[in-house]
């Protein structure tokens, strides 16, 4: 069945969407949907796999624990994120939506 990652955006997103697209036995795909959304404070990532992200549409800031200055990424920039790195997401866009594919896998 073929599908869109730009279609089914809504208008108003309260809450970041997260749309997964494709599960196997040691990768997951998602779709991420992020209008102005930002980590916790305090609040940090640390996941047992590894994520590689690209980001398709808007901006994002993401910040490494340990590190003072966060990651810029914008419209075609992706990461590869190993497992157990601690990370948070400072900002995305708030004047436009942020459209992210995050790949996580097993190593």
């Amino acid at each position: 069945m073929k599908n869109n990652i730009y279609e089914k955006i809504p208008e108003e997103i309260p809450d970041e969407i997260f749309e997964e697209i494709f599960k196997a036995k040691n990768i997951k795909i998602e779709k991420i949907v992020s209008h102005g959304h930002f980590s916790p404070k305090n609040f940090w990532y640390d996941q047992d796999c590894g994520e590689w992200i690209l980001l398709l549409k808007g901006s994002a800031q993401i910040l490494f624990k340990g590190d003072r200055c966060p990651v810029k990424l914008l419209r075609g920039d992706y990461l590869n994120i190993a497992p157990h790195l601690k990370h948070r997401v400072i900002s995305t866009a708030k004047n436009r939506v942020t459209i992210w594919l995050a790949i996580y896998y097993l190593q």
